[in-house]
C-alpha cells in the first residue's frame, strides 16, 4: 500500500460513517486503532521466550511483524477494528451447567455454528468496499485470525475493550464473547481512545481455569490451556491434564462463563452462528461413533473441521475416559481400541484404564 491522501477528507465524519456502515453489516462495534502498539512487542517477546506458545510455531515465525502493522503491511496508517458477537444463548446459565451432565460432549460455543473466519471476513470486505467507494482507490488488507496480527492489542488500542486477566478482550457493553477482525488501511484516521482496565481485584477467571493455564494475571501458558490442547496441539494430550479436561472436546469457555462482565454478553443475532449438528446436546458416545466420512460431511464449514477426525477422536476418547462407567461408554471405547491411528489408540487405552475395576452404572 502506498498511502492514501486525506487532505480533502473530513476524517472524523468518515469514521462516523464507517461505524454506521459496520452497524448496517451486523458488526457489534467498529473502532479505529493507530499503528503503534505500546508494550505489545516486549510482551510478545517475553511470552515466546517463556515457551508459552507451545507447538504454535507460527506465533514466532514472523518475528516482531505481529506487533508492527506498518511492517506487516507496508503503507498501513490505521487499522479499522471490528467486533462480531457470537454467544448463541441468552446468558451463561446453560454453559455453567455443562459439567453436571458428564455424558455430554462440551464444545466451545463459538464453534457451534459456521466458521467465523468466513462470516466475519465477508463483512469486513464489504466494509472495506464501502470505504473505497467513499474515498476512492483504497490500499487495504482484511484479516480475521489469518495472519500475524495482534488482534487483542489492536482491539484494546482501538478502545473496543481492555485485556482481561484471562488475556481475552473485555468490553463493558458486551463481555468477551465476540470475534475480532481488522482492516489495515492506507488512510490516516483519527484513532479511538483506549479503555481503562476494569478487572480490579477480581480473579474469577484465574481460579476457574481447570488446568491453571492463567499462570498470573494477564499471562497465559497456552501449553496448559484446554483450548490449545484440544485444538492447536497435534500430539498426545499430556496425561497430567486429561482428567482436568473432563468432557470438553473442543475448546473451553470456563474463564468466560465465570467473568462478571459476561453478564453483559450479547446473544448473537447472526444466524450463521446458530447451533448445527446438535452440538449443544450431543453425547460423547454419539460423536465418537462418527466415521471420518461423517466428520467431514457434518463439520464442513465448521471451525472444528480443521482439527481433523483423528484429533476429534483423541479429544472424545479423553472425554470418555472421564465419563461415568457405563456399558455404552465401554463399548464405544472398545470399538476404537484397534484404530489405525497410534494417537487414537493411546487415548482409548488411557480411557479404558480409567474405567478398570469400576462398577458399571447403566443409568
Amino acid at each position: 500500500m502506498s498511502g492514501h491522501s486525506t487532505d480533502s477528507l473530513d476524517t472524523q465524519e468518515l469514521v462516523r460513517q464507517i461505524r454506521a456502515w459496520g452497524g448496517e453489516l451486523g458488526l457489534g462495534a467498529v473502532a479505529i486503532a493507530g499503528i503503534e502498539l505500546p508494550g505489545a512487542e516486549a510482551g510478545l517477546a517475553d511470552w515466546l521466550t517463556a515457551g508459552f506458545h507451545g507447538d504454535m510455531d507460527y506465533m514466532a515465525r514472523h518475528g516482531m511483524k505481529r506487533a508492527r502493522p506498518a511492517e506487516l503491511v507496508p503503507g498501513t496508517l490505521s487499522v479499522v477494528c471490528a467486533r462480531l458477537d457470537y454467544w448463541p444463548e441468552p446468558d451463561m446459565t446453560a454453559a455453567r451447567a455443562d459439567f453436571s451432565r458428564p455424558e455430554r460432549a462440551v464444545v466451545s460455543r463459538y464453534a457451534w455454528g459456521r466458521d467465523y473466519h468466513k462470516v466475519l471476513r465477508a463483512r469486513l470486505q464489504k466494509l472495506a468496499d464501502r470505504i473505497a467507494d467513499a474515498v476512492g482507490p483504497l490500499g487495504h488488507r482484511v484479516f480475521v485470525d489469518s495472519a500475524p496480527v495482534m488482534e487483542g492489542a489492536l482491539g484494546a488500542g482501538a478502545g473496543l475493550g481492555w485485556r482481561g486477566k484471562h488475556t481475552l478482550l473485555l468490553s463493558r457493553e458486551a463481555g468477551s464473547t465476540f470475534f475480532l477482525g481488522e482492516i489495515y488501511v492506507d488512510l490516516a484516521l483519527p484513532p479511538d481512545a483506549p479503555q481503562i482496565d476494569h478487572c480490579g481485584r477480581c480473579s474469577a477467571c484465574i481460579e476457574a481455569c481447570p488446568t491453571r493455564a492463567i499462570v498470573a494475571p494477564y499471562r497465559l501458558d497456552a501449553r496448559r490451556c484446554i483450548s490449545y490442547l484440544t485444538i492447536e496441539h497435534a500430539g498426545a494430550i499430556p496425561e497430567a491434564f486429561r482428567a482436568a479436561i473432563g468432557n470438553r472436546v473442543y475448546g473451553c469457555d470456563d474463564c468466560q462463563t465465570v467473568c462478571p462482565w459476561n453478564r453483559f454478553a450479547r446473544p448473537t443475532r447472526e444466524l450463521d452462528f446458530a447451533v448445527r449438528n446438535g452440538l449443544d446436546r450431543a453425547t460423547l458416545v454419539e460423536l465418537f461413533a462418527w466415521s471420518e466420512e461423517d466428520f467431514n460431511a457434518r463439520l464442513a464449514g465448521s471451525p472444528i473441521y480443521r482439527i481433523g477426525h483423528e484429533r476429534w477422536l483423541r479429544n472424545l476418547a479423553t472425554g470418555l475416559g472421564n465419563a461415568p462407567t457405563t456399558p455404552a461408554v465401554l463399548a464405544a471405547l472398545r470399538s476404537r481400541a484397534d484404530h489405525p491411528s497410534a494417537l487414537v489408540r493411546e487415548h482409548v487405552a488411557w480411557a479404558l484404564a480409567q474405567h478398570a475395576g469400576k462398577d458399571l452404572n447403566p443409568a
